[in-house]
């Protein structure tokens, strides 16, 4: 819990001084995906130390409770892996500026003894995530994985039980794969997951269920692997080679993304929502994501300066703190866009 606070200026009028005019301190208040999570609060963290009367707060409570907050103006920005959706955008009377502030790549974390290295094609993993295989000695399982020795063991799947940005992004995935999951579970921030499924909120819920359960998968933001050591699936791509998540991979699965040439609906706002559900190419990892912060476009002076300045932060110092925390660092040609969209934050 923070502790409370006296500004300068009240202290000196508690004194009966007359103190010398000084700019208000600033609180900014923030909500939503916890697929960034450990990035974010990383660059705010540091940018409040290095902003002098400057406190930046976040919480990560998932993309749909962060858009929830955004609109009903509660919070001075969020975060979602979602982006917006165009009749949510409708709904922020002082307009809208969407930014993708870094990138990362959705993995499969699981747990199971002895199995240092696990092959998933494309086909199996959608089953898996559909329940239609159930067993992790499966045939199907097996023949990719000559010479590991496969547990009788049941599959338990976990999934997120929130709203999640990083369930849209996953769906997203396996909808491009099979027009049955799409039909079936379906595509979105929350979808109909098998009722056998084991349900955690936030990345870091399902992390430590899959952590607690022996025989388990799940799906989670890279960097949530990466601090708690977990193995992770080898994911065969659209090129029919077998990929392991990390930087490069994920580089190579962004490098296709095109942003749209025409402004968010309504808006002069550039469209920044972009999503490669699929990527080509042989080195790419199959399921990489750009996720984004929301601004109104429309601010108190005051905040709006320091909000662009937060923006800079992460294009800059911000993005050499990716690679090392499991994050994929911006493209030039992103940064750049990004930066002249959030000159519209006034």
């Amino acid at each position: 819990m923070n502790k409370p606070f006296i500004s300068a200026a009240v202290f000196a009028l508690s004194l009966g001084i007359m103190a010398p005019t000084l700019a208000e301190d600033i609180r900014l208040t923030g909500s939503g995906a916890s697929f960034p999570f450990p990035i974010y609060s990383s660059w705010f963290k540091d940018f409040s130390k290095q902003t002098k009367g400057v406190t930046v707060d976040y919480q990560a409570k998932g993309s749909g409770a962060g858009i929830q907050d955004f609109i009903n103006n509660t919070v001075d920005f969020a975060a979602s892996d979602a982006a917006m959706k165009d009749e949510e955008i409708a709904k922020v009377k002082q307009g809208v500026v969407l930014l993708p502030m870094t990138a990362g790549e959705i993995v499969l974390p699981y747990n199971l003894s002895g199995v240092k290295e696990l092959k998933l094609p494309r086909d199996v993993y959608v089953d898996i995530f559909m329940g239609k295989i159930e067993k992790w000695n499966d045939p199907k399982i097996a023949a990719a994985n000559s010479g590991v020795k496969l547990p009788d063991e049941k599959i338990t799947v976990v999934a997120r039980s929130d709203s999640s940005g990083t369930t849209f992004v996953f769906t997203g995935h396996l909808s491009a794969l099979s027009p049955e999951f799409k039909e079936t579970v379906g595509h979105g921030t929350t979808v109909q997951w098998p009722k056998s499924f084991v349900k955690s909120p936030k990345n870091d819920g399902v992390t430590a269920t899959i952590k607690q359960t022996p025989g388990a998968i799940g799906y989670i933001e890279y960097a949530y692997a990466i601090a708690t050591k977990q193995p992770m699936a080898i994911l065969e791509n659209k090129a029919g080679k077998f990929v392991s998540p990390g930087d490069e991979a994920g580089k190579a699965a962004l490098a296709s993304a095109e942003f749209p040439t025409t402004p968010l609906p309504g808006s002069d706002t550039p469209d920044l929502r972009v999503w490669v559900s699929d990527p080509s190419g042989e080195q790419s990892y199959p399921i990489a994501t750009f996720t984004w912060m929301l601004f109104y476009k429309d601010q108190d002076d005051n905040k709006a300066k320091v909000l662009r300045d937060l923006v800079e932060y992460g294009l800059t110092k911000g993005q050499a703190m990716a690679p090392k925390m499991g994050y994929i660092p911006l493209p030039d040609n992103v940064v750049e866009k990004v930066r002249a969209a959030a000159a519209l934050i006034q």
